[in-house]
């Protein structure tokens, strides 16, 4: 199955829930394209990795203070799941479904 699609994800973090769109294009030789846009703005993925279902990124999130995000999610069926992980604030869990 493929990891492609568009997922209508959440992330709990400490400012609450924050809805988003990811976006995932896989370009078939174990890495992939993404964007993430919500309501701190949009972010492209880098370095983006497939291993099998399992998706591994890092995203520079600049709203509401500059900072890499390492992420990493696995795509069970239409279901995402995984956790974005913002240095000094610890490990936010990331959920979503395929839209």
């Amino acid at each position: 199955m493929s990891v492609a699609g568009t997922y209508n994800t959440t992330v709990k973090s400490p400012m609450g829930d924050q809805a988003g769109t990811f976006t995932v294009t896989d370009n078939g030789d174990g890495s992939f394209a993404g964007k993430l846009e919500g309501g701190m703005g949009s972010m492209d993925t880098e370095e983006g990795k497939v291993d099998g279902n399992t998706l591994t990124w890092k995203m520079n999130m600049t709203v509401p203070m500059p900072m890499t995000l390492d992420c990493e999610a696995t795509i069970d069926g239409d279901s995402l799941t995984g956790t974005v992980n913002a240095g000094a604030f610890g490990a936010m869990p990331l959920s979503g479904t395929r839209a």
